[in-house]
């Protein structure tokens, strides 16, 4: 073969004949020998040499992933040529042979077979695919998962609502069987059998958006919950497809009962309510755990769209309603869950109540509902982004009768004002507020209109006590009693311990006169400058004199009357300076406080801080509260002093009411004439109310009543005062 002995060797470019015995004796196999590579050019440079070894590298990597192919398919090369045949009976040859006309480029039946089963495998592999591909969601959407928050009155009656919807949340296990079944007649009667979808009904969908450009239905619940919480409402093919791969792997992740308890509580049902329970107070006024098989059938017929189907909103929707209702229950007969006695029974459509009964805040509960709210969320360490998720129900300690009382005669007090004085009354405030011994807030004036003035009347630390401080000056001398020499023992005092009722009387310590920094004596005056010579201090509580209590305080220690104050129930960023003048009121307590401090008087000197909640659940379940609890802020002995010399004193400036046991109040005036006070206890409730003035558009800064407040002998602050407690 080219290197036999005596033969001459090939040149490179000739052809080699070579006959082989095994072949027909007529064949011959031609074998080209490919010349030798040139050798490189004597004197070649490094470039060429690099470029030498970098193409006989690659030739070397070439021939190895060949070489590793080729080990890979090897095995696969008898399955090949069994399939071979097939494959060509199956590839189209086109036009057919031994075929004539149109006939000529039709695919033969096995061509048909052929295609479809890879049509079908492919779709098979493109779904189960996408289905391993596609995860559940970790958040649900926040729309889909908000909530209102309600707020009770102490009754339990609704007070208001607050939120972006109207939505809470129902246990499956508090919602009736009959509610449930009336629901899945109506959407998906085999949705506990089920596998999360409906082919029938995506296909049916699908035709219709790609074919009229509109939607169809047909989705199982599951779907619709899918398409609740997780995914838009855009109806397009391919969120459609989403929604069909969430719900086969939520059908396998959660049980029935959760899917249904999610549906019934995310799904749109009309009138701003999202989820059966709203659905059913927005509709007939009462919980989804009232609702009868009929009630539930007309709901349930609103899932098909409240816009068409809420009877409410005209002729054809009372039509319509009415049809589907009948529907609903025929078909909650059919499927076994309403025997045909029980459906004899609705003949009637249910009729719903004609609007939403539900409560929105108002103008004066909107200050009601941010007082719960702020202790809401303080008391049950509840951030922002917690409470406003909604859903959870707030019972206050807000008592309707009195909030209306307290409410109406400030209003009238107001409109009378502008008819009067409108220049004067134009900057009037009236801060009310009325608490129990126990510190629940049962009344609150916050103003006129939430939504057009925030500012919250009853809560505001602007304006001074005045003499209506007077009482916690005198708890502290009952308590601790006065220091006569600097650094002796204390002197006990008593009700009946006298001092100088004279107007002008100069304050003293131990030391002598008090100075202030101007270098002028320090003296207490009377209102009208009137004088009572040696008066004890039950009877000038009871007559409101001043001047034996800023002395009063002076000998006890302005620290004390400090101390005294606060844990009656005065904020400590309230307390006015350590100087004389704190025995006057120169603090500036909140009406709710002023309220809370002589609640303490009442509770035999147990203070509690003053609460708006007294309960919180969400969804039904309770949530943790932190209660304030009582603690001793004063002896009892001397509580009950203070209540005596308060007795004295309401029945001394009103003796037409004298006879009203268990009354006992005090007014308060200020220097400047910048507030009123009126501040008493009725029926173990304790009321304060103030009347001031401040122009909120230009200064924070107290303006002179100018006869706002009334007279001395006819009180506006008395006057709201006893309407607020049932006494006028």
């Amino acid at each position: 073969m080219g290197g036999g002995r005596g033969e001459k060797p090939s040149r490179a470019d000739e052809t080699l004949h070579l006959r082989v015995d095994a072949l027909r004796a007529d064949e011959t196999v031609q074998l080209r020998v490919p010349p030798p590579p040139e050798p490189p050019a004597p004197g070649g440079g490094r470039a060429e040499r690099r470029r030498s070894a970098r193409s006989a590298g690659r030739e070397q990597t070439v021939s190895a992933a060949a070489q590793a192919v080729g080990r890979v398919l090897s095995p696969l090369a008898p399955y090949a040529r069994r399939v071979a045949p097939y494959a060509r009976r199956l590839k189209p040859v086109y036009p057919r042979p031994g075929r004539v006309g149109w006939r000529r480029w039709i695919p033969s039946w096995r061509q048909w077979v052929g295609a479809t089963l890879t049509s079908f495998g492919l779709l098979s592999a493109f779904l189960v695919t996408a289905y391993a591909m596609t995860d559940i969601p970790d958040n649900l959407n926040s729309y889909a998962t908000q909530q209102d928050n309600v707020y009770f009155w102490s009754d339990g009656t609704p007070m208001a609502r607050t939120g972006w919807v109207q939505r809470q949340a129902m246990p499956l296990k508090d919602i009736p069987e009959d509610v449930r079944w009336a629901v899945l007649a109506a959407e998906n009667e085999s949705f506990y059998s089920d596998p999360g979808i409906s082919a029938k009904g995506i296909t049916r969908a699908v035709f219709r958006t790609l074919g009229q450009g509109d939607t169809e239905g047909g989705s199982t619940i599951t779907q619709q919950y899918v398409k609740n919480v997780y995914l838009t409402q855009n109806q397009t093919v391919s969120r459609k497809f989403t929604e069909a791969m969430i719900a086969l792997k939520l059908d396998n992740k959660m049980s029935k009962d959760q899917i249904l308890e999610g549906y019934l509580n995310t799904s749109w049902f009309g009138r701003g309510s999202y989820g059966i329970q709203r659905a059913a107070q927005a509709y007939y006024g009462k919980d989804v755990g009232k609702l009868n098989a009929s009630e539930a059938a007309m709901l349930a017929g609103l899932l098909k769209g409240a816009g068409l189907y809420d009877p409410t909103l005209g002729k054809a929707n009372h039509a319509r309603a009415v049809e589907r209702w009948s529907w609903i229950l025929d078909r909650m007969v059919k499927i076994g869950k309403l025997s045909p006695q029980e459906r004899a029974e609705y003949t009637r459509f249910p009729e719903p109540l004609k609007s939403n009964p539900l409560y929105n805040t108002g103008a004066q509960s909107d200050y009601l509902v941010e007082l719960a709210s702020q202790y809401a969320k303080k008391a049950g360490h509840l951030t922002d982004k917690q409470f406003d998720l909604g859903g959870y129900q707030i019972y206050t300690t807000f008592d309707r009768k009195r909030e209306k009382a307290l409410t109406d005669a400030v209003t009238k007090a107001r409109k009378q004002a502008r008819q009067d004085d409108p220049a004067t009354a134009k900057d009037g405030h009236y801060g009310a507020a009325s608490v129990a011994p126990d510190g629940r807030i049962l009344a609150v004036y916050g103003g006129p209109d939430h939504r057009k003035q925030g500012y919250n009347e009853s809560n505001a630390t602007t304006v001074p006590a005045g003499t209506a401080f007077t009482p916690f000056v005198y708890a502290a001398g009952l308590e601790h009693g006065v220091h006569k020499t600097r650094g002796g023992p204390a002197t006990p005092v008593t009700p009946d311990s006298v001092y100088n009722g004279d107007d002008g009387v100069p304050v003293t310590t131990p030391e002598g006169p008090y100075w202030d920094r101007s270098g002028k004596k320090v003296s207490a005056h009377n209102d009208g400058g009137r004088s009572y010579g040696q008066i004890t201090l039950r009877e000038a509580l009871a007559k409101s004199v001043n001047t034996p209590f800023m002395q009063l305080g002076m000998d006890t220690g302005l620290e004390t009357v400090r101390q005294t104050a606060e844990a009656s129930g005065l904020l400590s960023s309230s307390i006015g300076p350590q100087v004389p003048a704190l025995s006057m009121g120169n603090s500036t307590p909140s009406a709710i406080r002023m309220a809370s401090g002589y609640a303490t008087f009442a509770a035999g000197g147990t203070h509690t801080e003053p609460y708006s909640v007294r309960r919180i659940t969400r969804n039904g379940s309770p949530v943790p509260l932190a209660t304030p609890h009582p603690k001793r802020a004063i002896g009892g002995t001397v509580a009950e002093q203070v209540t005596e010399a308060l007795t004295d004193s309401f029945r001394t400036a009103h003796p037409e009411a004298a006879g009203r046991p268990g009354v006992s109040g005090k007014a308060g005036t200020t220097e400047k004439d910048t507030a009123a006070w009126y501040v008493g206890t009725a029926d173990s409730v304790s009321t304060a109310i103030v009347v001031y003035r401040i122009d909120l558009a230009k200064s924070l800064e107290p303006l002179p009543l100018k006869g706002l407040a009334g007279t001395s002998a006819h009180s506006v602050p008395y006057a709201l005062w006893s309407a607020a407690s049932g006494i006028g």
